[in-house]
C-alpha cells in the first residue's frame, strides 16, 4: 500500500454534504462547513482547487453513491488533486466501514483524506493510531452486520418463511467478490475489477456497485443459513 506524500502546496477538494434536516442547522450548513474548511486552508498553506458539495443527502449511504463525493473521489484517484478535506468526520460517512475503506483507497491511490475534528492523516503517529481505531470498529460494524442478519433470518424461519435464494454467479466470482469486499475495496471498484477483467454478471451484462452489494448480501446471507 503506498504512502501518500504530501507536496508543498497541495490541491485541495473540500467537501460538504448537508442532508434535509440538517439544512437549519448552522453548525452543519454549507456555509459554516465551507469556512471551517476555508479557515484550515489559510492556516496550513493549502490551495483550494474546489468545494464539492453533496447537498440533501445522507451519511448512511455509500460514498460512491453520491453525485458529488463521486466525483471527488474519481478526481483523486485520477492525481488532479491531493488532498480531500471535510469540516467533520461525518459528513464523509457515518459508517466506520465505508470511511475506513476511503482512508484505505486514499493510502493505495495516493492522496489524502482529512476531517478538520477528528486526526487521521496516518503520515502522523497521532493519525496511525487513529487509523488502528477505526479499524477495530470497522470489524465490530462488520460483526454487528452480520448478527443481524443471522437474527433476521431466524425470525423468518419461524415464520415458515423459505430462505436461502440461490446466488446465480459461479463460485469462482463470488469468492472474488468476496475477497474483494474483505480488501476493503468499494462496492464501484469491485465492479469496475469484474467489468475491466470482462467478468459477466448472471445475466450476461456489465457490473454495477449496487449489483455486487446485492451479490455479497446473498454471500452473507447464505453464510448465516449454514452457520
Amino acid at each position: 500500500m503506498r504512502k501518500p506524500k504530501r507536496p508543498e502546496i497541495p490541491r485541495v477538494l473540500g467537501y460538504i454534504r448537508v442532508s434535509t434536516h440538517e439544512q437549519a442547522e448552522s453548525g452543519a450548513s454549507p456555509e459554516a462547513q465551507t469556512a471551517a474548511i476555508g479557515k484550515a486552508a489559510a492556516i496550513n498553506g493549502w490551495e483550494i482547487s474546489e468545494i464539492i458539495p453533496d447537498n440533501g443527502t445522507s451519511g448512511t449511504i455509500a460514498p460512491d453513491s453520491r453525485i458529488g463525493l463521486s466525483r471527488a473521489l474519481a478526481m483523486l484517484d485520477g492525481g488532479q488533486a491531493d488532498m480531500l478535506v471535510a469540516s467533520k468526520i461525518d459528513r464523509v460517512s457515518r459508517s466506520v466501514l465505508d470511511f475506513v475503506t476511503l482512508v484505505d483507497r486514499a493510502e493505495r491511490n495516493g492522496w489524502q483524506l482529512v476531517t478538520l475534528d477528528v486526526q487521521v492523516d496516518t503520515s502522523t503517529p497521532v493519525g496511525e493510531a487513529m487509523r488502528g481505531m477505526l479499524a477495530v470498529f470497522a470489524q465490530l460494524e462488520r460483526r454487528f452486520i452480520s448478527q443481524r442478519t443471522k437474527e433476521g433470518l431466524a425470525v423468518k424461519r419461524s415464520q415458515g418463511v423459505t430462505l436461502g435464494r440461490p446466488v446465480q454467479i459461479p463460485a469462482d466470482v463470488a469468492a472474488r467478490i468476496r475477497q474483494l469486499r474483505e480488501e476493503m475495496l468499494t462496492w464501484q471498484a469491485i465492479a469496475d475489477t469484474l467489468n475491466a477483467d470482462g467478468v459477466p454478471t448472471a445475466r450476461g451484462g456489465q457490473w454495477k456497485w449496487s449489483t455486487v452489494r446485492d451479490v455479497h448480501a446473498r454471500l452473507l446471507r447464505a453464510d448465516a443459513e449454514r452457520s
